[in-house]
């Protein structure tokens, strides 16, 4: 098997891993946490508190996710770039930096959900 498809299956397969795992655990994790309030709201009727937690978590850790990809594969580019050409210093920094704000989308978006919650 070549490197590169050796590559591609073990991060395929950490994606999986990481998946499953985050999704155990916030079923798990997220009741005792907040035992007591999801008592009380189900006891209201609304029981929409523990998934919009689940659904906020998904959305910063997804965005953190994909800005570390993108700034590893942006980044290792970039000061391959500066170490030919160090006048392009600059311009490489900020695709690195648009490649960062994948995170401030996904911790915005975690925002509005917990605002609806």
């Amino acid at each position: 098997m070549s490197a590169k498809k050796e590559f591609k299956r073990k991060i395929v397969l950490s994606i999986v891993f990481l998946t499953v795992f985050m999704g155990i655990f916030s079923f798990i994790g997220t009741e005792p946490a907040y035992a007591e309030t999801a008592t009380a709201v189900v006891s209201e009727g609304n029981s929409n508190l523990q998934w919009g937690l689940i659904a906020a978590a998904i959305a910063f850790g997804f965005g953190a996710i994909g800005a570390g990809i993108a700034i590893a594969n942006v980044g290792a580019a970039a000061m391959g770039a500066i170490g030919e050409k160090p006048e392009i210093a600059s311009q490489a920094l900020i695709f690195i930096a648009l490649a960062e704000g994948l995170v401030v989308f996904g911790f915005i978006t975690a925002l509005m959900i917990l605002g609806k919650v």
